[in-house]
Order: C-alpha cells, then sequence, then structure tokens
C-alpha cells in the first residue's frame, strides 16, 4: 500500500491499494476511522487512478463531513449501553457494576477503557447468547457456538457448520435492534439466503423488524465512533 495527499482545505489522504482481483478502480470511505482507500487494479496507472480520486473529490468531502467524530472512551464518557445513555464513572470494589444512568469502573482511570470493553464483550455474549437460544429453540434449529468480534463490513453472520458471530457492539444499540441481528443470523440455520423462504423465517422466530434495519442502516455507524484504545 502506498498513501498519496488529495491538496484541499483540509487535504485528503488517499490510501493506495493495488489487487488482483479488481477490475475496475473504487474508492471506500472507512465508516470506522474515516480512512479513503482507492483500490485499483494491477494494470491501472497510478495517475489514473488519482484522476478519478480527484473527479469523485467533492464526493469524499461530503462524505468525510459527514462522518460522526470519535469518542475516546474514558472517566466520565457518556455512552449507550442496551441502547442507553450511561456516563462511566469512579467504582468500587472489583467489578464494573451497571446503573441506570452510570458504569461504576474501579481502579485507576487510566485503566477504565479496557474494564469498559471487557465488561461491554461480556455483557453482550450473555445477552445475544440468551436472545439466539430463544430464536433457535423456535426456529428448532441449533447452533455450533457464538464467537464475538469487532466487524466493521457486518453486525452478524452465520457459517454453514453453524457457528454464530456478531458484533460485541451490538450491545451498545437498543435491545430490540440486537434482538433483530440475532434472529437475523438463527434463521440462517434454516436457510443459508436471502430469499423470501429466509425473511419468511426471519418474521416467523422475531416478527415485524423493518424498524431495526432501518436503524442499523441510519444509526449503525455511531455505534463504531467510541474508541477504546489510542
Amino acid at each position: 500500500m502506498a498513501e498519496r495527499v488529495l491538496q484541499g482545505r483540509p487535504d485528503i489522504v488517499l490510501t493506495l491499494r493495488r489487487s488482483t482481483r479488481a477490475r475496475r478502480i473504487t474508492l471506500r470511505i472507512s465508516s470506522l476511522d474515516g480512512r479513503v482507500t482507492l483500490t485499483l487494479p494491477t494494470h491501472v496507472a497510478e495517475r489514473e487512478a488519482l484522476d478519478f480520486a480527484r473527479q469523485k473529490e467533492l464526493w469524499i468531502r461530503k462524505h468525510l463531513a459527514a462522518r460522526v467524530e470519535d469518542v475516546i472512551v474514558g472517566a466520565g464518557t457518556r455512552l449507550p449501553v442496551e441502547g442507553q445513555q450511561r456516563s462511566i464513572a469512579q467504582g468500587t470494589g472489583r467489578r464494573v457494576v451497571m446503573t441506570d444512568d452510570a458504569l461504576l469502573v474501579p481502579g485507576a482511570p487510566e485503566t477504565a477503557p479496557a474494564r469498559v470493553v471487557g465488561f461491554l464483550k461480556a455483557r453482550a455474549r450473555d445477552v445475544l447468547a440468551d436472545a439466539c437460544d430463544d430464536y433457535a429453540q423456535r426456529l428448532g434449529r441449533s447452533y455450533n457456538g457464538l464467537t464475538l468480534r469487532d466487524t466493521r463490513s457486518r453486525w452478524g453472520s452465520c457459517s454453514s457448520a453453524g457457528r454464530l458471530m456478531f458484533s460485541w457492539r451490538l450491545i451498545l444499540a437498543p435491545p430490540e435492534v440486537l434482538n433483530y441481528v440475532a434472529a437475523h443470523e438463527v434463521a440462517h440455520l434454516e436457510q443459508m439466503n436471502h430469499s423470501p423462504a429466509f425473511w419468511n423465517a426471519v418474521s416467523r422466530i422475531h416478527g415485524p423488524y423493518d424498524a431495526q434495519r432501518r436503524w442499523l442502516r441510519t444509526e449503525g455507524n455511531t455505534l463504531h465512533r467510541f474508541r477504546f484504545a489510542d
């Protein structure tokens, strides 16, 4: 990879990536960190790719301007947990405690980000496991494991072996959104596709889901703005 600068106010750093599988020049702006990646086929000259980026400059600047600023998590930070805003405050004892309006974090302030993310992952696993158990029972199927990751491009997945994967950041979303994603992936245990039969399975075990899908499209990227380490 290489970096080039699209000059302006402000300058835009472009990450150039060559791909043997690319058939055309493409631009991607990461919802996680705002990185602008310019992917080009191996036979395309760098000059041609940069010309393409200049043609798309207004589009790039519009999307970067609309991007929500990152929030560095620490003492006093407010973040949504299960869809409800809670402040990180000093706690006592050995464990993070969640109240109606706070996460009480023991220990030195500089350890708070790591403690908070550990709590969120554990909470996400418990809540998602309960939801998946419920939906799998309704579906009449079983799954073969559940893992959590910090994925950029998807909220969940289901493998052909019946293993479920979810983004732990779903614990920051409203409960009904997390439940929809759980039902969506569990439904793949019956239909490994997005056919009408699949969506019928989602409706059967979850009920209506349009509002939850809409929330993910419009608000989902905001869950990636919280940064737990430098």
